[in-house]
């Protein structure tokens, strides 16, 4: 399963990562890696949380980057 993850770097220079579709699941890193090692992880927390309960999942994104001249 593919989610979009948001990665932004704070005030003290740690990285934070979060997952829009999936409501608080965020993580922190010392550098970028370390932010999208750690998100991975929770995401799999989350979803394993998600089917414990009987929820439903999320669906994956399906998307494309496109880049352009500037």
């Amino acid at each position: 399963m593919k989610y979009r993850v948001i990665i932004e770097q704070d005030e003290d220079g740690m990285f934070i990562a979060e997952v829009p579709s999936l409501p608080g699941c965020i993580s922190q890193g010392k550098t970028r890696q370390e932010a999208l090692t750690n998100i991975k992880e929770a995401i799999d927390v989350y979803l394993e949380s998600l089917k414990e309960h009987n929820e439903p999942i999320p669906p994956s994104i399906d998307e494309e980057v496109v880049e352009v001249a500037g």
